[in-house]
């Protein structure tokens, strides 16, 4: 498997100084990275990057071969970066010495390395096994991800063949998702992904997905120009459901299925994404 390339250039890394711990880190980890051996020489290298132009760096075949990388279909060519493969054996070393791989480890088993919040990090179970364990206090949090999944995939699979219909009978075929931050830019960057994918292309015909992020009247009137409320659901994605921007565009949109279908119209053609299911049924109500 290829190593794991950092995104971000070495030298736009060691620019500044490291900032100083929060009292919490501080207590987990009580020397600086900034203060190692790595991190030094890291950052002495830096200054000969410097002096090196990317045009020149890029005329080194064996340079730029050594840095890309394919896994499952996917090409990673970090070439085009001011560094140099010596670079790239610097940042493991800085790695190696911030023990990144045993905090990977921790991650992945449910430890709570966030300690600012003393909470594990389990994004890495929505994407896990079904028969996966990823134990936090002491519970599988596994099967409870896959249940949440299944009935997505469920409604998910309702919509698409028409079987959930809007308040006139009609079947829906355009989405407007509404969200801010994360909650926008994920949807977004799967429906970017698949449009020039032949399969999604063609699962896709006849209908349309538009995005609502901005609460601008501009955004909200461009987002809903030419849709039929009678054809549409309305998706709101928002972890808290509190979210200013995302209420304020929600109540719009509810307005504007309420005057055309009624007030009886919004559980048909409004969803909700959000751990705060009493919020959302406020919405819906």
């Amino acid at each position: 498997r290829p190593r794991p390339v950092l995104r971000q250039p070495a030298v736009d890394i060691l620019q500044g100084s490291a900032r100083p711990p929060s009292a919490a880190s501080a207590m987990a980890s009580p020397a600086l990275i900034s203060d190692t051996d790595q991190w030094k020489a890291l950052q002495a290298h830096v200054g000969a990057i410097h002096k090196t132009h990317l045009r020149d760096l890029m005329t080194d075949a064996d340079r730029c071969k050594a840095m890309t990388a394919e896994f499952e279909g996917v090409y990673l060519d970090y070439s085009r970066q001011q560094a140099t493969t010596e670079t790239i054996d610097k940042l493991f070393k800085l790695a190696e010495a911030a023990k990144l791989k045993e905090k990977i480890d921790k991650m992945f088993k449910g430890e709570k390395i966030n300690t600012t919040e003393n909470r594990s990090v389990l994004h890495v179970a929505l994407r896990a096994p079904r028969d996966a364990v990823i134990n936090s206090d002491g519970v599988n949090v596994v099967p409870e991800v896959w249940a949440v999944k299944d009935k997505i995939k469920q409604f998910s699979e309702t919509f698409r063949s028409g079987s959930w219909v809007g308040a006139t009978g009609k079947p829906l075929t355009n989405v407007v998702s509404v969200g801010i931050g994360g909650s926008f830019l994920g949807p977004l960057f799967v429906h970017t992904a698949l449009q020039t994918d032949p399969e999604a292309a063609e699962a896709a015909k006849g209908r349309q997905l538009r995005f609502l992020a901005n609460v601008d009247p501009v955004d909200v009137a461009r987002s809903i120009k030419d849709l039929d409320p009678a054809t549409t659901l309305v998706v709101v994605v928002s972890k808290t459901f509190t979210t200013a921007e995302t209420m304020l565009n929600a109540r719009t949109i509810k307005e504007w299925i309420v005057s055309s279908l009624g007030p009886q119209a919004v559980s048909k053609h409004m969803i909700a994404v959000s751990t705060n299911l009493k919020a959302c049924q406020g919405v819906r109500n």
